[in-house]
């Protein structure tokens, strides 16, 4: 009870240094997603045109398909057509396929899948769905659980078992994500990747201690536990109440709930490094956003007290919306791709990151959460 106590003394003293701030209006959440997600468009009118960075990538990669989980966002709270042919031309561009065919047990492959099959959710075409419900058969009927050895896998493929699950009322779905994200909880890196004393995640085997920050703390990479959270919210979203261990997944999150609030910026960002500020700290869009978006999330469904986050979630999206949103919708202070603190730097307002998709993708689904707060 004193550790409790003592975490929502820290999480009110960090909301009393906010300074109160409040969201702006809808319509003007609204604009700042459109004026970027415009940007992104039309930069890209080409939906199966090919990623060229340090080599050629197409287009149905796990960077491109987190975008598509904003875009779906933002056509729940903006019926926009042209939002909904821009994706299924993307999947009918890609065949509804994955980068390394059915087979694929890896999750960035995958993570293509949830899109697929919230546009076979709206018009349940079978070729939509075919590809990406055989891949994650082939899993289910598999008794290897170890595939998810890096915290991203979360967000990227826990919400299609969830999808599959709820689609086909077949708990077999939510058994198999069970076994891996626990095998990643508590296995992976010697005893999981998750620290229930700082409710945190490492990245991957390389993070756990005896790593440690320059300030001597334990790493735990922003973007990374926000893909966590991510992922969560999206199950949480998705799965029917009484899903085997739905339980599970609320506490993980509420656990995570409690302890990202102290970590928060003045300025309301998150640092990419959530322990050590020293060590590239600095605004970052990507796990601020996915922070906003799960704590707005919890707010809607009556999971988190509103009078507490609201005013966190405000600092975090004003920040955004007013230093990283460009006049043109380019989004800056966005982390290029990596798996620590170093990577992807340096992060600043004019700076592009390897992929300018992915970081879009976390500004929409925050902004149309923070849309349907009421």
């Amino acid at each position: 009870m004193r550790k409790i106590t003592f975490s929502w003394i820290l999480i009110f003293c960090a909301c009393f240094t906010l300074q109160a701030q409040t969201l702006p209006k809808k319509q003007a959440i609204l604009a700042k997603m459109i004026l970027a997600n415009d940007y992104f468009m039309n930069k890209w009118p080409d939906t199966g045109k090919e990623i060229v960075t340090n080599k050629t990538r197409p287009s149905n990669i796990w960077t491109r398909a987190v975008y598509y989980e904003g875009l779906m966002a933002l056509y729940g709270i903006d019926k926009q057509k042209r939002y909904y042919d821009y994706a299924v031309d993307w999947g009918e561009k890609h065949k509804w396929g994955m980068r390394s065919g059915i087979n694929t047990r890896n999750a960035d492959d995958q993570c293509c899948g949830q899109t697929y099959i919230d546009l076979y959710q709206i018009d349940p075409r079978p070729e939509r769905i075919h590809d990406i419900k055989a891949s994650i058969d082939n899993m289910v009927s598999s008794d290897k659980a170890d595939d998810w050895n890096w915290i991203d896998a979360l967000q990227m493929a826990m919400p299609i078992y969830a999808q599959l699950g709820a689609l086909y009322k077949n708990p077999a779905y939510y058994e198999k994500m069970y076994q891996i994200y626990n095998y990643s909880k508590t296995t992976h890196g010697g005893k999981g990747l998750y620290n229930p004393d700082d409710h945190l995640w490492w990245r991957d085997k390389d993070f756990v201690p005896p790593y440690k920050e320059p300030n001597g703390e334990d790493c735990y990479w922003s973007r990374g536990n926000g893909w966590v959270v991510a992922a969560l919210v999206r199950v949480l979203t998705i799965m029917p109440k009484d899903a085997p261990h739905r339980d599970e997944y609320e506490k993980m999150y509420l656990g995570m709930m409690q302890v990202l609030p102290k970590l928060q910026r003045p300025d309301g960002y998150w640092n990419v490094s959530l322990h050590d500020p020293t060590n590239f700290g600095g605004k970052e869009l990507t796990g601020t956003a996915l922070f906003a978006y799960s704590m707005a999330w919890g707010i809607n469904h009556g999971l988190l007290d509103a009078k507490t986050y609201r005013p966190i979630i405000a600092k975090a999206w004003n920040a955004m919306a007013t230093e990283c949103v460009h006049p043109d919708g380019f989004l800056g202070y966005v982390q290029g791709t990596g798996k620590e603190p170093k990577d992807g730097q340096s992060v600043t307002y004019d700076s592009k990151p390897d992929f300018e998709d992915y970081g879009l993708g976390c500004f929409l689904l925050a902004g149309s959460e923070l849309y349907k707060l009421k």
